[in-house]
Parts: C-alpha cells; sequence; structure tokens
C-alpha cells in the first residue's frame, strides 16, 4: 500500500504527547501502534519510510519497558523532553521540500554541434575503444551496439557492445545513477563544443599541441620579458588564431597568460561566453594549495611529487602503429619512467602527472586553509584562513561549528559528497548528449591528412601552424604526443571529469572560507632547486584566487597530457560549479542555525548567494 503523503502531517498530532506522559503510558502507546489493522498498516507504511532501525530508536525508546520483579519499570532519561517526532517529522518535511523544489527546475535544452550526424564515418565522435579500420575509421556495427546500448536504458544492453580490444568502456551507466542531493544531470546544460571543421576547434588542438613543446620549460620562464624562443614562437602562433580563446590582454596571448584558466557558461540567448577565472591570472601559475606542505593533524606532510623524466621515452602515441593499437582499446606495454627525485609541480610535464594520478588536492587545501600558520616558520602550510563571513558561528557567543555544520570536519565531507554529483552530470554529457572527439584522435585525422593523403575536414590554421613540421621533425609523425600510455580514458572528451570535480570542489571551499582573505607568507619552487620552496613576491594572492588556479593547474593539466580541449576545462568548472551550488541549496534546508546563505565569487566572476 502507498502511505498518503500528506499523513505525516496528521500523525504529528498523533505523536505530540510530551514524552514524561508517553512514559506513564507504555501500554496505551503500544496498543496505538499494534492495536488494530488500520495501526498496524500505517507502522509498516512508517517503516518503509523511515526504516525499521529508525522506528526501533526513534519510536520505541521513548515508551520503552521491562519486568523487574513482577513490576513495570519504565527505561527513565533524566530531563528527557525533547520531542523526538517533530526532528523525524521535520527530516521528512526537509527532504520533501529538497526533492519538490530540485523536480520543479526544468529541463534545458541540450542541443548538439550536429557532427555525429554530419559524418556518415563519425569520425568527430569518441569511438575509441570500438574496433576501427587502419584509417582509424570505426566499425559501423560496433558503433551502433554501442549507440543501442546507450539509447536502452538496460544495463544487459550494455554487455553487448562490440570492443576492439581488452580495455573497457568508463562507466556509461555511472551518471544514470540518481542522486539524492542536488540537481540530475538532465537539469544542467553546457555550451555546444566547436564543430570538428571549426577554426575554433583547430585553435585549440594547436594550443594543446603548444602544450605538448613547451612542457619541460618550467613555468618559471612564462614571464612577459622571456627571451625563450619556444614560449615568444608559441605567443606568436597562437596570436594569429582569430578563433583562439584563451585568456588574453588587450586582446592578444601574452607569455604570462599562456595555459591559464577560463570558464565557458550559455549565455541568455543561448550562445557561448568565455571569461578567464578571477585571480587565476595574478602571480605564479601554480596554486599555492598545490605547494604549501599539509598540516593534517598531528602530522604534516610536503608536497614533492613523483615527476616523469624529460625524455623521449615518456611520449606516447607518436607512432601509427601505436597510435591505432590504443583507438582499438589495445595495450602498449609501455609505461612512464619516472625521476627518482620527487619534486615540486615546475612545469607542464609535471602538471600532467599530478592530473593523471592526483593527490587529494581538495581535501588537503581545506587542511592548508584551516591550519593556523606557524609564527617561527614563514614556509608553514597553513595560512589560517578566516570562514566565510556568513557563517553563522562566527559571531556565536557561546558555540563553534564542528563535523555536524559549518567547522573543519564538515568542509571536508562536503568535498567528497560533491565529487561523484559533478562526475554523473559530466559522464551524462559525455555519454548521452556529445560524445566529442578526444584530441589523440584529431591528431589521426591531421596525421592521415598529411601522409594518407585523406580529405578530412580539418580547418586550415593547423597545417599553416609551424607545430607541425616542429611534431615531425621531433617524432617523424603528425601524431599530438601523449603524456599517458593509455592516452585518454574510455569516455568521450567533453566536458571533463577532473575539471568537474575541480569546479564542484572549489566552489564548495569559496561557500566556506574567506575567499578576500589574503594568503600569508606565499612561496614558490626554487629555480635553482625544485626540492626547496623559496618565498614568493609580487601581487597579492588571495584564498579565491588560487581556489580558482587550484581547479584551472587540474583541469588543464589533463590538456598539457594532450588528453582534453581547453573548452572540456572550462565547460567543466562552469558545471561542477552548478552541481556544487545545487548541493548547497538543499544543505541550506537542513540547518538550524540562523543563516542566511553561502556568499561567493562564481568562475565568471559574478557574486553569488545561495
Amino acid at each position: 500500500m502507498q502511505l498518503d503523503p500528506n499523513s505525516h502531517q496528521g500523525s504529528e498530532q498523533d505523536t505530540q504527547v510530551n514524552s514524561e506522559d508517553k512514559l506513564k503510558q507504555p501500554r496505551v502507546a503500544s496498543k496505538r501502534f499494534f492495536g488494530s489493522r488500520g495501526s498496524r498498516r500505517l507502522f509498516l507504511g512508517r517503516a518503509g519510510l523511515f526504516s525499521a532501525a529508525s522506528v526501533v530508536a526513534g519510536v520505541f525508546s521513548s515508551s520503552f519497558s521491562l519486568k523487574k520483579g513482577g513490576n513495570v519499570v519504565q527505561a527513565q532519561r533524566p530531563g528527557a523532553r525533547f520531542n523526538y517526532s517533530n526532528l523525524r517529522n521535520r527530516a521528512f518535511q526537509v527532504r520533501t521540500r529538497a526533492a519538490k523544489v530540485n523536480s520543479e527546475i526544468p529541463i534545458p535544452p541540450h542541443p548538439t554541434n550536429g557532427d555525429e550526424a554530419k559524418y556518415a564515418n563519425k569520425i568527430a565522435t569518441d569511438t575509441r575503444g570500438l574496433p576501427h579500420n587502419k584509417l582509424g575509421e570505426v566499425d559501423l556495427k560496433a558503433y551502433q551496439s554501442f549507440i543501442n546500448a546507450l539509447n536502452s536504458d538496460d544495463p544487459n544492453e550494455y554487455e553487448k557492445i562490440i570492443l576492439g580490444g581488452k580495455r573497457k568502456l568508463v562507466q556509461p551507466l555511472g551518471p544514470l545513477a540518481v542522486s539524492l542531493s542536488g540537481l540530475s544531470p538532465s537539469q544542467l546544460t553546457i555550451p555546444v563544443p566547436p564543430t570538428l571543421d571549426s577554426a575554433e576547434q583547430a585553435a585549440e588542438f594547436l594550443e594543446i599541441a603548444w602544450q605538448q613543446l613547451l612542457q619541460d620549460i618550467p613555468f618559471s620562464e612564462f614571464r612577459n620579458n622571456t627571451t625563450n624562443p619556444l614560449i615568444l614562437a608559441a605567443v606568436q602562433d597562437l596570436n594569429r588564431l582569430s578563433a583562439f580563446k584563451g585568456p588574453k590582454q588587450n586582446g592578444r596571448v601574452t607569455p604570462e597568460l599562456l595555459f591559464r584558466g577560463t570558464a565557458i557558461y550559455v549565455n541568455g540567448s543561448g550562445g557561448t561566453t568565455y571569461y578567464t577565472l578571477p585571480g587565476v591570472d595574478v602571480g605564479p601559475y601554480v596554486s599555492q594549495f598545490l605547494l604549501r606542505p599539509v598540516p593534517a593533524g598531528t602530522q604534516s606532510y610536503v608536497q614533492l611529487n613523483r615527476v616523469p623524466l624529460a625524455i623521449p621515452e615518456n611520449s606516447f602515441q607518436t607512432n601509427y602503429n601505436e597510435w591505432l593499437l590504443v583507438q582499438n582499446g589495445g595495450d602498449s606495454g609501455r609505461t612512464i619512467k619516472f625521476d627518482p627525485t620527487p619534486r615540486y609541480f615546475i612545469n607542464g610535464r609535471d602538471q600532467s602527472e599530478i592530473a593523471h594520478t592526483p593527490p587529494p588536492v581538495y581535501a588537503n587545501a581545506a587542511l592548508i586553509l584551516l591550519a593556523k600558520p606557524a609564527i617561527d616558520n614563514l614556509l608553514a602550510g597553513g595560512v589560517g584562513s578566516p570562514y566565510n563571513p556568513g557563517n553563522p558561528y562566527n559571531n556565536s557567543k557561546t558555540q563553534a561549528g564542528g563535523t555536524a555544520t559549518f567547522g573543519p570536519g564538515y568542509s571536508q565531507s562536503l568535498i567528497a559528497w560533491v565529487s561523484p554529483h559533478a562526475i554523473r552530470a559530466a559522464y551524462w554529457q559525455k555519454y548521452y548528449v556529445h560524445r566529442r572527439l578526444r584530441a589523440e584522435a584529431y591528431g589521426g585525422l591531421v596525421h592521415n591528412n598529411k601522409v594518407n593523403k585523406t580529405n578530412y575536414p580539418i580547418h586550415p590554421d593547423v597545417f599553416n601552424s609551424e607545430v607541425l613540421d616542429r611534431f615531425f621533425s621531433k617524432n617523424k609523425s603528425y601524431l599530438l604526443p601523449q603524456a599517458f600510455p593509455e592516452g585518454a580514458p574510455f569516455h568521450s572528451s567533453y566536458p571533463g571529469g577532473a575539471s568537474v570535480s575541480a569546479g564542484a570542489s572549489v566552489t564548495i571551499l569559496k561557500a566556506l572560507f574567506d575567499e578576500s582573505y589574503v594568503i600569508p607568507n606565499p612561496v614558490v619552487p626554487d629555480p635553482k632547486d625544485p626540492t626547496k620552496l623559496i618565498p614568493y613576491q609580487g601581487p597579492v594572492l588571495t584564498v579565491g584566487g588560487e581556489l580558482n588556479k587550484l581547479a584551472a593547474n587540474i583541469g588543464l593539466g589533463r590538456d598539457s597530457a594532450g588528453i582534453h580541449w581547453r573548452t572540456d576545462a572550462a565547460a567543466s568548472l562552469a558545471l561542477g560549479e552548478a552541481i556544487a551550488i545545487s548541493i548547497l541549496r538543499d544543505e541550506k534546508l537542513t540547518f538550524r542555525e540562523k543563516f542566511a546563505g553561502f556568499t561567493f565569487t562564481k568562475f565568471d566572476g559574478t557574486k553569488i548567494t545561495v
């Protein structure tokens, strides 16, 4: 039977009994729950809704009795007058309200760029892991088995997908899980990605191609007064591209703005608006939260990283046969060779590996924010950030926040909570909307046009760049080098999974901490010895700017690896932010504190109160 959705309102009257009165009438209370068939059905309905455990703990404990020497003895609680049913009913009402509010948010349009339908051979669609011919074009029967599964909503159909090798697709069923907090993935939209033949797609390819060529140059050399010829060549090449959407100063790319973070949003007319992340263009490229020691309770550890060696053997898929093997789901058997000396994150190659197997960077950031700086050690990890000015405990005379709400443990738990919800939203777009091809596959199209004289619709800007000649001189192919032996994960490119988690996690931290707080004693790696940190001197660095920089460092690290596009990261940051906002909105409903809302700055620079 179904429980009347309004029955909790009536039952509240039924249970509005002073706990002292209940203790005096144990038999009456028992009869109320078990004395009639109707009452028994109501009890079973409630038990199904709230679980037997909660009923036993929350309802029976208020009227529990034992027999001792033939007399009934009540299990008394000294001074117990709390109305347990009120809290239970409020929980039901809050959950119902959150579900209702979320369900009333409409599903927006989900347009695509039309490439999947446009090209019969599916060259603009991510098909890696399925079987391909010698040109890297997918077997259409296998492709259809993949589409059939996605359209079926049947887990059994996914087991019928025809794969080309032993590697498996990454969790296409994952985004169909129902999230119990925040919005459903279908209620969030992202901009339409560039088309295969567009100048913007060509510009994105050339940017990540330059990232491969510059990956061993320290970020400390990315200065506007640099004399590094490779940095200057990259700047010159990107400035000739009218469709390049990376950060600019007065309409021009500069060395200091190379590979800095952006976000893109769907604007009011349904188009796309690009923003440079607030603070990401200030100071060093690498976020303070990836450099400072992490104070973790009774422990503290430095953020020295395992990094790949700067050797040709650490560039993957530059050989055509290896490239095709990976597209088909094969394993080359090659592995990354690492430097035996850990160091701080100083260049694009390091950035790629941090984005490949990342440490718990957002939990680390929360620990760094929370810990007080050590007066006797300028390079200590903690920054002692105040909480967000809206935190209700800031001005309390008698209370402090904790793990339950608004305190240290709460910040850690929310970071862990948002990530899987953000991934569901990103993977839904990847599998069920856009299915955009990966950069490594685009590189295969470029190579085949140059070597095998195919006529794939690649924009001429690619072939007018010196990048391709540099690739061929270095690798004897025109393929895009990959930082990982396996290339990209087997799901489509748009949007980025690492970036959506970054966007969501950083949004949570900005909502809980004072983003305007100036970070004391900032640091940079020592250019002479990157196993050490030295004080940074320059414009002030704020919590909000360095958190935005953290998100960009991780997201664009996947670009530096050759597996993502700039728009993958930029759209993901805005998507992750939207997921975090929807979860914060639900969280706000649950609080008993007097709380006006979470106020922070979005990636587009606007202030919001949730």
